[in-house]
C-alpha cells in the first residue's frame, strides 16, 4: 500500500512539473520579473474606487514620476510584512520622484468596508494614497493572482517589474532608485 501512495505522488509531481503548472502554485510564495522597456505594456488605468489618504489619481497624470503599485489586504500577514518596505519607500523616495499607491482587494468580507479600511490605513501608518478596489477590476486588469503583489511603473506609465509575496525588496529599491534616476 506504501508503494501505492509513493508511485501515486510522484505520477502527480511529474505531471504538475510537465505541465508547467508548478509556476502557478508557486507564484504565491514570491516571483519577480523585470521588464525590458520595449517589452512593457503601459499600466491600466486604476478602476474607480474610494481613496484614502489622497483625491483620486489617474496613472496618466502621473507621467513624469515612477509609481509603485501594491495590491493588499489588511487581513494579509504576508502584506502586513511587506509594509515596512513600502512605507519606508514612500517616504524616502516620494519628493524624489516615487508615488506610491495601495490597491485594497479584499478578501474577507470585514475588509469590503470602507471604515474598516480606514481605520487599519491610519493605525498602520499609512500616509500614502490608498484606493479601495472591492470588485476587483483593477486587480483583474493588472491580472493579479495573489495578495501582496507589487507593480513598478517607469515615469512614461509602463509596467517595468512586478513581485508576487514578500521579498526582493533589494532589488525593488535598486529599480525605483534607477526608474528615479533616469
Amino acid at each position: 500500500m506504501l508503494i501505492g501512495i509513493v508511485v501515486g505522488i510522484v505520477i502527480v509531481a511529474a505531471s504538475i512539473y510537465a505541465t508547467g503548472f508548478t509556476k502557478v502554485l508557486l507564484s504565491p510564495f514570491g516571483s519577480s520579473a523585470e521588464y525590458k522597456s520595449s517589452e512593457s505594456a503601459t499600466a491600466p488605468d486604476l478602476a474607480t474606487g474610494e481613496w484614502i489618504n489622497s483625491e483620486p489619481l489617474k496613472l496618466q497624470d502621473l507621467r513624469g514620476r515612477v509609481v509603485l503599485i501594491e495590491f493588499w489586504t489588511f487581513g494579509c500577514y504576508n502584506c502586513r510584512n511587506t509594509l515596512p518596505f513600502v512605507k519606508s519607500w514612500n517616504d524616502r523616495y516620494r519628493e524624489k520622484g516615487l508615488t506610491v499607491i495601495g490597491v485594497h482587494s479584499p478578501e474577507f468580507d470585514e475588509e469590503r468596508k470602507v471604515e474598516n479600511l480606514r481605520r487599519e490605513v491610519a493605525s498602520l501608518g499609512i500616509s500614502y494614497p490608498v484606493v479601495t478596489d472591492n470588485d476587483y477590476q483593477t486587480w483583474k486588469a493588472y491580472n493579479v493572482q495573489a495578495w501582496p503583489t507589487t507593480f513598478l511603473l517607469d515615469k512614461q506609465g509602463r509596467i517595468r517589474w512586478m513581485h508576487v509575496g514578500e521579498g526582493d525588496y533589494g532589488e525593488a529599491e535598486r529599480l525605483i532608485q534607477k526608474f528615479i534616476d533616469l
